[in-house]
């Protein structure tokens, strides 16, 4: 097994957590990693608030840098592009991008590690100034050099959900008005509407213009090639930039194109242990497919908890151990200035598409107790399956100290609590930090 060379493809979340792990595991295996940008184990997650300024510098999103990994005898290559699998032969074709130029290299073993894409529309001068797709942390300092250089007055962000709302607060922080528009008849469709129309209130309270049901249907530029305005089916809305947060999708083409299963919404098909449909090729991250707690189905859910956790298990394997993906909830938090969304399991609308017989209890409540100072309000709703009272949903919309309580609804899913165990759950309380009964706990006490 030490003899066996592991070529990694992609050097983010998963592919270095992957190695790292392998390289704990065994220290004398030749590992080479292939990025084909600029950075490795990068926090994408926080690329809004460097934009926004609450980061100062995006060296401090670089968790580790390739020196680090070659330190631990880890070969790391940045700007260089997997662009062909061969699976017969075992060889990779890489593209070293600064030279342009074109090499084969071997593996015995080999994990796709991609990631997601941003969903670019088709249309003519999608790649004009101004007009940006997050993804890389390259991305977040090209938006940053060019709102220093062109200090924009106008923004339109395209997409309500997690970057929309995060990239939404960035340029209201920075003193830019802000438009969203979003096709869906709400804000952050992994919400139920009426947990995201508390969001909309109240970013519209922020000053953020939000249209719903709008189809974005192209982009106006001018005479030095920038954007100048979004056309959507209802209206023209001025714009200096334009941010496109119309979601992701899984970086496989690369794994299909080598005849590598894909599965749920396209991503890589592996099983519990990360494998894919090829012998000694291992998927892991956005790019790859996971199993879902409640639905006990094949999900694509993207986000870097998820990725890390792949990471490890894929890591564990390829290094000759034995260890399972258990499985996602799609666990998500956010923020826009002062409020607090997050949500995992199922949604109602997910709950009533797989013909689920369920119940649901909306309640605000207060954190920290209403007599305290900073007492803000908190909305929590559970979805619970009729049958069994098994909570398999939650969503809270709140101020501070609200979000992170969708953490113990993850747990109770995960342990297959029903209400009257969460309900009996013994809870922390004191008056600077919830009340008497904790706010998930009197949505469950709505339950009979």
């Amino acid at each position: 097994m030490n003899k066996r060379k592991l070529v990694v493809i992609g050097g983010n979340a998963a592919g270095m957590t992957a190695a790292s792990k392998v390289r704990r595991e065994q220290p004398e295996r030749e590992i080479v990693v292939f990025e084909r940008g600029n950075h490795i184990s990068y926090i994408a997650c926080g690329m809004p608030y460097y934009i926004g300024g609450q980061v100062e510098s995006g060296e401090q999103l670089i968790a580790r840098k390739p020196e680090v990994f070659r330190d631990k005898n880890i070969e790391v290559r940045i700007r260089h592009a997997v662009t062909e699998i061969d699976t017969k032969n075992k060889r990779v074709k890489v593209k070293n991008l600064a030279e342009e130029k074109d090499f084969w290299e071997p593996w015995d073993d080999l994990l796709i590690a991609t990631g997601a894409a941003p969903i670019v529309p088709k249309m003519e001068k999608i790649d004009n100034s101004g007009v940006f797709a997050l993804s890389s942390l390259q991305s977040g300092i090209d938006v940053l050099n060019f709102m220093e250089k062109e200090k924009p007055a106008k923004a339109v962000v395209v997409g309500g959900g997690y970057i929309g709302i995060e990239m939404a607060e960035a340029f209201i922080g920075s003193s830019i008005d802000v438009t969203v528009i979003d096709m869906a008849s709400q804000l952050m469709t992994t919400l139920d509407k009426d947990m995201a129309d508390i969001l909309l209130e109240y970013m519209t309270e922020q000053q953020v213009k939000v249209f719903l049901d709008e189809k974005l249907v192209k982009f106006e530029m001018n005479s030095k090639g920038r954007v100048k305005s979004v056309i959507t089916n209802k209206q023209t809305i001025p714009a200096d930039i334009v941010i496109l947060g119309m979601g992701v999708k899984p970086n496989a083409e690369l794994a299909a194109n080598a005849g590598i299963k894909l599965g749920a919404k396209d991503a890589i098909r592996v099983n519990k242990r990360l494998e894919t449909s090829v012998p000694d090729i291992w998927a892991a991250g956005d790019c790859a497919e996971s199993y879902h707690l409640v639905t006990r189905k094949q999900v694509h859910i993207a986000l870097g908890t998820v990725a890390i956790k792949h990471g490890l298990v894929a890591g564990i394997n390829i290094s000759g151990g034995s260890a399972e993906f258990p499985g996602v909830l799609g666990t998500a938090i956010t923020k826009f200035n002062e409020m607090e969304i997050s949500r995992t399991g199922l949604s109602e609308k997910e709950v009533k598409k797989l013909d689920i017989d369920y119940q649901t209890e909306t309640i605000t409540s207060v954190t920290p107790a209403n007599y305290y100072p900073g007492s803000e309000n908190i909305s929590v709703k559970l979805v619970v399956n009729k049958e069994n009272q098994r909570i398999i949903g939650g969503q809270i919309v709140g101020f501070k100290g609200a979000a992170k309580r969708i953490d113990t609804i993850a747990t109770a899913i995960t342990a297959g609590f029903t209400v009257q165990q969460l309900k009996n759950l013994d809870l922390a309380y004191a008056p600077p930090f919830s009340t008497g009964w904790d706010p998930v706990q009197i949505a469950a006490r709505r339950f009979r």
